[in-house]
């Protein structure tokens, strides 16, 4: 099944008066998308076969000895780094991809920091197996940080952006 088929699926559910659909086909890919606010489709491979070892395998850890006053410092820190995380939100990749801060190269990004933005604008481009996917803003404020740099390549539930 390739994207325009999954795109037709996803338009027809959209027009029908259907609240969910699950479909499977025989060569193990599913389908399945709920109506809700937003359209959810989840699209499954068939699992790989698993490998049992027939003997147990144990593996030597290595501890490295630290001084309790460094210890210290660096629970102290991650504490701060905890209380700073809670003061703002992260937009996180949906997928594996190339990410892009504008829609073309000559543009101007569609955010930087210190921009407000709003439930639903978009914030960058992820382009995944040549299609370029728009990722919105999930929530309503600032800007604070944008984690990526144009042209990376981001891995799924990578921060991109941090907003408060």
């Amino acid at each position: 099944m390739d994207y325009k088929d999954i795109k037709k699926l996803m338009d027809d559910m959209g027009n029908s008066k259907l609240d969910s659909l699950e479909i499977e086909f025989p060569d193990g890919i599913k389908i399945s998308m709920t109506k809700n606010s937003h359209k959810e489709v989840v699209i499954t491979a068939p699992q790989a076969s698993v490998i049992e070892a027939s003997s147990p395998m144990t593996v030597p850890v290595v501890q490295k000895k630290q001084e309790s006053s460094l210890v210290a410092v660096q629970k102290g820190e991650q504490e701060k780094d905890k209380k700073q995380e809670e003061n703002f939100k992260i937009v996180k990749s949906p997928m594996v991809g190339t990410f892009y801060e504008s829609s073309s190269p000559d543009k101007s990004p569609f955010v930087k920091v210190g921009d407000k933005v709003h439930k639903g604008q978009v914030l960058c481009i992820i382009e995944a197996m040549k299609l370029m996917n728009e990722i919105e803003s999930e929530f309503d404020g600032e800007i604070i940080e944008v984690c990526v740099k144009n042209e990376d390549i981001v891995e799924y539930g990578m921060p991109l952006f941090k907003i408060r």
